[in-house]
């Protein structure tokens, strides 16, 4: 399981990369929305996938599945939302003052594609 969570890591890191580095804003957004979760489910596999009982220490439990990853995730979802949430706003109203999502034209040079 970890090998097709290795490849579903590195698509998600690859088409976030290619969306941030395109002109558009809005697919700025939505790569950094994509690099997070690759960063989410990294730090959810390396943690490791296996555990079959929930994290609960009783006596006589010895395959448990480690917490720290999921709360660090948990949180990381959070923190992510509530950026994501401030980009959009901020692209929203950069689009009604320049009237544009171009990140040439928002910058003030030509764009002659």
């Amino acid at each position: 399981m970890e090998i097709v969570m290795c490849f579903v890591i590195g698509f998600l890191f690859m088409a976030a990369v290619y969306l941030m580095l395109s002109k558009s804003l809005l697919r700025v957004i939505i790569g950094t929305g994509l690099l997070s979760h690759g960063a989410h489910l990294l730090i959810l596999t390396m943690g490791g996938l296996g555990g079959s009982a929930p994290p609960v220490v009783s006596p006589g439990v010895t395959d448990y599945a480690d917490p720290l990853p999921q709360a660090l995730i948990l949180t990381a979802i959070v923190i992510s939302f509530g950026v994501t949430a401030f980009f959009l706003v901020l692209a929203y109203r950069s689009y009604q003052e320049l009237e544009t999502d171009n990140m040439n034209l928002m910058r003030g040079t030509e764009d002659h594609d």
